[in-house]
């Protein structure tokens, strides 16, 4: 099944033949080789001849031989079309050793479109961006959105329950192959888990110890939402007799982080600007993958719900952080170029003293007519975290806004 990612589908489209490398990242599976895919076929509806159009899938067996770069580089070179637009993707390129000098060197050629996959944000580190600084512009890809998911069940009604499926099914492209099994779907969520452990983490990181990496991953997939640190981690492990310092905790939370699995949202303080270094938080990349790992936890609705609306910023681009003002928290400080917003996250607001205490922090923010609040309603919910420029988030008004107790847990 080919599903449409209209949304970075069109921002590939708006970049055809600028002169800049395109770069897509994001976790395994995520869809990053079907989108290639999708935009080939798009390139050929417009005429593009087939010449034009050399693909590489470097975990492909029948390419090995070019991961080594000079070899990949002549391979190249003797295919380019002649006096046409030449269009290059290299899927997976992080399997070259190397490989920013070849894109280094197709970047100075006249008449080639390069466009590069990556499953590991190691591939952009300072050292390797250094290289082709200025001269790339990055696609963050995720899984499905909810929007994604409903249209690639050819049904969007019911929403309710294609939401628990979205959650319990996972939103990996992959998954709606395998739509009522359930068994199915958590055997290709433990493979998928242990290709991510063991080919973008451990083997790059030289990570030696797979059960203290595991721990790790569990604690942190258990406590999305929550103020994490390094220290906390550590000492919560060494307690359980499973002995690690926090230095070893961070360079397990960078290995995780630089896979895709998990993302980090940093404090940011809205009164000072700056971000903040401590306490940060984490979300997972896929709440059925969490499901797998962890299982159920019925009291984390309100954390889940928090996790999907963090992908779904991130979706729309923004930079996602969690605002602290004064003794307050703003769930997320959502920043792109048109500006700042400020949303608030609740399972439910029936309760009034719930609904006062998500409105205080919007109301300490000073930038009403920028907080939305958002919650989980039959309705709400799923418009708001779905549909582009149809969100019904009700902007905070200062009628809500009165002092009350501090937050506790939705």
């Amino acid at each position: 099944m080919l599903i449409p990612r209209e949304e970075y589908l069109n921002r590939l489209i708006a970049l055809k033949d600028k002169q800049i490398i395109k770069v897509v990242t994001g976790v395994r599976r995520c869809g990053k080789s079907k989108l290639l895919e999708l935009y080939q076929q798009w390139l050929l509806a417009q005429g593009v001849e087939e010449d034009q159009i050399i693909s590489i899938n470097f975990e492909d067996l029948d390419f090995e031989a070019l991961t080594d770069y000079r070899e990949l580089h002549a391979y190249l070179k003797a295919r380019l079309a002649k006096g046409k637009m030449t269009y290059i993707f290299l899927d997976e390129i992080q399997n070259v050793a190397e490989f920013p000098k070849v894109v280094d060197s197709l970047y100075l050629k006249d008449h080639i479109d390069l466009y590069i996959t990556g499953s590991n944000a190691h591939m952009l580190s300072s050292e390797i961006a250094t290289l082709i600084s200025g001269r790339y512009m990055q696609i963050e890809m995720l899984p499905l959105s909810f929007k994604e998911y409903m249209i690639s069940t050819g049904d969007t009604n019911d929403r309710g329950t294609k939401y628990l499926d979205y959650l319990q099914n996972s939103s990996f492209p992959y998954t709606l192959e395998l739509k009522d099994q359930p068994d199915e779907i958590r055997n290709y969520l433990e493979g998928l888990y242990n290709t991510i452990v063991i080919k973008d983490i451990m083997n790059r990181k030289k990570i030696t110890d797979p059960n203290m990496l595991k721990s790790i991953l569990k604690f942190v997939f258990d406590s999305i939402g929550s103020p994490l640190s390094s220290k906390k981690i550590a000492d919560t492990m060494t307690s359980a007799g499973r002995k690690i310092d926090a230095r070893t905790v961070e360079k397990y939370l960078a290995a995780l982080t630089e896979s895709y699995i998990v993302y980090q949202a940093k404090r940011y303080s809205i009164k000072g600007k700056q971000h903040l270094k401590t306490l940060e938080k984490y979300y997972v990349v896929d709440i059925g993958l969490r499901l797998m790992l962890i299982g159920s936890r019925q009291p984390d609705a309100g954390h889940i719900l928090e996790n999907i609306v963090y992908l779904e910023l991130l979706r729309r681009g923004y930079d996602v952080y969690v605002g602290k003002v004064d003794e307050f928290e703003v769930d997320f400080v959502a920043q792109n170029s048109k500006g700042t917003k400020y949303f608030q996250v609740a399972l439910s607001v029936r309760d009034e003293k719930t609904l006062a205490r998500e409105l205080i922090a919007s109301a300490s923010a000073k930038a009403l007519d920028k907080c939305f609040l958002m919650v989980r309603t039959s309705f709400l919910l799923f418009t708001l975290v779905s549909a582009e420029g149809e969100s019904r988030v009700t902007p905070v008004s200062r009628r809500f806004c009165r002092r009350s107790g501090g937050r506790g847990r939705r």
